[in-house]
């Protein structure tokens, strides 16, 4: 049994991995500031003798007796990152850098989440982790982007200059369960726009496309990574690597949740990509994964989950 600390444990993403660690006997540490997470998230975990939960916020010095890290925190959705874009980067940056020394202290493996986002809006498609990526550092989007971007630097600086053993996973577009329901991403807004009979909307033609990762997918490529040998840093891409237009997506969700919601067309946000796929081609050889859930059956579970969270609401 490891000790294991997730950091933004009580996000979307942080609490299936929670579910996944502790389902493999770790006892888990999640560290959460719930500026976007949810205790509801971890709610069922609670009376579990592996699972404790505290709340912090990666920006202040963290000292814990641990083998592992798996660092998550940040605002992943648009409408939240630019809601306060200086605390943001903070997240990003200082909150790697006590991470960091965390692991440092503890001489343990840490893994970094970063995001597809390091590619920008890409010109090169699909996305293999080589390509350097085009990034407006200077736009609204960039105190994510650039954020990740040196929460990756930093990452590959202690590992040279302390030997420290890294892991960084560059995630895509990743949905299920647990998504926050106002966070503006496109299948959440999808789903509830179509649940309540609003209209779906599509900024500019809908053809830009994205790959849609399901959650537990995403989950078990984190815990290969970790298990891999030292040598192995990455950055690895993890994503589903087949695409769907914004118009294909739309229709998919129609046609899970029933109604009569139309669709409505607003301009395209500053700097939003045109394509975004992932080249997982390192991910299938040294991890061994490939994502296993289809988009339709992904969706049906997610559909699910906000018809009862909508209800409840």
């Amino acid at each position: 049994m490891a000790r294991l600390l997730v950091t933004g444990g009580a996000g979307f993403l942080g609490s299936h991995l929670c579910d996944r660690l502790v389902g493999l006997g770790h006892y888990v540490i999640a560290a959460d500031n719930f500026l976007t997470g949810s205790l509801d998230n971890v709610r069922h975990l609670s009376q579990n003798p592996l699972f404790e939960l505290m709340r912090h916020d990666v920006t202040l010095p963290f000292d814990a007796d641990v083998d592992g890290i798996y660092n998550l925190a940040c605002p992943a959705a648009p409408i939240h990152y630019q809601r306060d874009p200086i605390q943001t980067t903070r997240t990003s940056v200082i909150g790697a850098i006590n991470m960091l020394d965390l692991a440092t202290r503890n001489g343990s493996v840490i893994l970094q989440a970063s995001t597809s986002e390091v590619y920008g809006d890409p010109d090169i498609h699909p996305q293999p982790e080589d390509y350097w990526g085009r990034v407006n550092p200077v736009g609204i989007r960039s105190c994510y982007d650039e954020g990740k971007r040196c929460a990756e630097t930093l990452f590959f600086d202690y590992w040279r200059q302390v030997q420290l053993e890294i892991k960084v996973m560059r995630i895509f577009n990743t949905y299920g369960p647990r998504m926050h329901p106002n966070d503006g991403r496109v299948v959440s807004n999808f789903i509830v726009q179509a649940i309540r009979g609003e209209p779906l909307t599509i900024y500019g033609t809908g053809s830009q496309t994205r790959s849609f990762c399901y959650v537990d997918d995403l989950t078990e490529a984190m815990v290969l990574l970790m298990a891999t040998p030292a040598e192995f840093t990455g950055p690895v891409n993890v994503g589903n690597p087949i695409e769907s237009t914004m118009l294909e997506l739309a229709e998919l969700v129609l046609g899970i949740v029933g109604g009569r919601s139309r669709l409505e067309f607003r301009p395209l946000p500053q700097d939003d990509p045109r394509q975004r796929c992932p080249d997982i081609s390192l991910a299938r050889k040294s991890l061994g994964w490939e994502p296993k859930v289809g988009l339709e059956d992904g969706l049906k579970e997610t559909v699910a989950y906000f018809r009862h969270r909508l209800v409840d609401a």
